[in-house]
């Protein structure tokens, strides 16, 4: 086992340690104060959706136990929590009347959280698209850009004096393709038209997100939170190599691209552009407005191999095996490597601001037995993970900050309830927390930094 303390003396002073978490992952109270549904208590309720057809109605009773799992987050030692707002409790029909009840608990939670010295990293979107605004095309619309625009200024108006930074989205990816092309999360689209839409109004929905903080709350940092994915190659021949970059121009360049080149990549242009919607004059001026921060979500690498198959629709790719043998209980790839090379890769290819970890972490579903979890597969995977980021830092790279997912077991959209990633245990009927021990090993971590830091002066 890395030992904790010789682990946080390889950070800089001014690292930060936090957990994370989102809003319907965590909050339940689906229908209290004013709250609409959202996209996700609508698929979450369709047959064959979500397994078991488990749905956030209750998840981890955060809406009413938020002060002692604040006090939770305090004891583990870390200083920041990165959380996200939900759009159905701020203006529940997407567009028209808000709702002050939805904004009264992000204030609570917020003061909260200065209250106990924890910094407060809010995320405006973490999927849950209001419910009402499907009517009107939900994210294949250019109107939804625009009303999450309204929305980002209504809650910086009332919180942003509060936020120590934002991020406009988390993981377009999933909800653009997962979502759109994929059918695997709300609203269960197949369609690639569809996810091409939802691509660039998503894309210009952030620009505007953008403008509308720097218009209220100009001194809060802002970002963006991406999965990227690290696309290799499953040999070293050309064909795999082509493949690996169209995989890279699909996955991560349709959103790298336009948000810090100002224009879409290349040959997902020429394979694709003719099915998108329009791109209005000023669209690619405003989606790359420079921003202060980035995100990056990192769990699995993505190998990929070229598909030989006649007429195969752009990336053209298939799955490449996995390298390294060992697995999380959700089948994904271990292989901390992958971690180190992608951010390399995206700074030798961007001109990109510092960077937070903003997700990392480990699906593995171990109960409590005698009042303890013994997770060591989990402990290890955050131990491998945080010792490439120090190796980043050592290098040179503009590493911020690290945010463990998650913080407590909770609803993992499709997969329902039965997929854990947490630091701490859940008891989804009695809503009782237990420590486990991978959060014991980060809370010491926390704890001891930065305690005989190399850079704490």
């Amino acid at each position: 086992m890395i030992d904790p303390k010789a682990l946080a003396s390889r950070f800089p002073g001014d690292f930060l340690f936090g957990v994370a978490t989102a809003s319907f992952q965590i909050e339940g109270a689906s229908k209290a104060d004013g709250r609409k549904p959202s996209i996700w208590d609508a698929f979450s309720n369709m047959p064959g959706r979500v397994f078991g057809r488990h749905n956030g109605d209750m998840a981890c009773d955060h809406y009413n136990r938020w002060e002692s799992d604040l006090d939770l987050i305090k004891d583990m030692g870390v200083t920041g929590y990165r959380f996200s707002i939900a759009w159905p409790r701020i203006i529940p029909d997407g567009a028209g009347p808000i709702n002050e009840k939805g904004l009264d608990f992000y204030d609570r939670l917020i003061d909260g959280l200065k209250a106990r010295g924890i910094k407060a990293y809010a995320t405006l979107y973490h999927w849950d698209l209001p419910l009402a605004l499907m009517g009107e095309g939900g994210w294949t619309a250019r109107s939804t850009a625009q009303a999450f625009q309204r929305y980002t200024k209504v809650v910086m108006e009332r919180l942003g004096d509060r936020l120590d930074a934002v991020a406009t989205f988390n993981e377009p990816w999933c909800s653009v393709w997962l979502s759109h092309l994929y059918g695997v999360h709300a609203p269960g689209e197949r369609s690639m038209d569809a996810a091409l839409h939802a691509l660039h109004y998503t894309n210009l929905a952030h620009g505007l997100s953008v403008q509308a903080i720097r218009e209220i709350a100009p001194n809060v940092p802002v970002g963006l939170v991406l999965n990227a994915h690290e696309t290799l190659p499953g040999s070293d021949s050309a064909a795999d190599k082509a493949a690996a970059e169209r995989a890279h121009q699909f996955h991560n360049g349709v959103f790298f691209d336009p948000v810090f080149k100002g224009e879409y990549p290349a040959e997902f242009l020429a394979a694709l552009g003719h099915r998108m919607p329009k791109i209005e004059e000023g669209d690619l001026a405003i989606i790359s407005q420079k921003l202060d921060w980035w995100g990056l979500n990192y769990y699995t690498p993505m190998r990929v191999a070229d598909d030989p198959t006649p007429g195969a629709e752009f990336p053209a790719t298939v799955g490449a095996p996995p390298v390294s043998k060992v697995k999380t209980d959700i089948g994904w790839e271990v292989y901390a490597p992958a971690l180190k090379s992608l951010v390399e890769r995206l700074y030798a290819r961007y001109d990109l601001p510092v960077c937070y970890i903003t997700e990392n972490g480990a699906c593995y579903n171990m109960e409590v037995e005698g009042g303890e979890v013994e997770d060591q597969l989990r402990l290890d995977y955050y131990a491998e993970h945080l010792d490439k980021v120090a190796d980043l830092i050592a290098e040179g790279y503009p590493m911020q900050g690290y945010f463990a997912w998650s913080l407590m077991d909770n609803f993992e959209w499709a997969e329902g309830y039965k997929m854990r990633f947490g630091l701490v245990h859940v008891d989804y009927d009695t809503q009782v927390r237990t420590l486990k021990k991978s959060g014991k090993w980060y809370r010491d971590l926390a704890l001891e930094f930065p305690k005989g830091n190399f850079k704490a002066d």
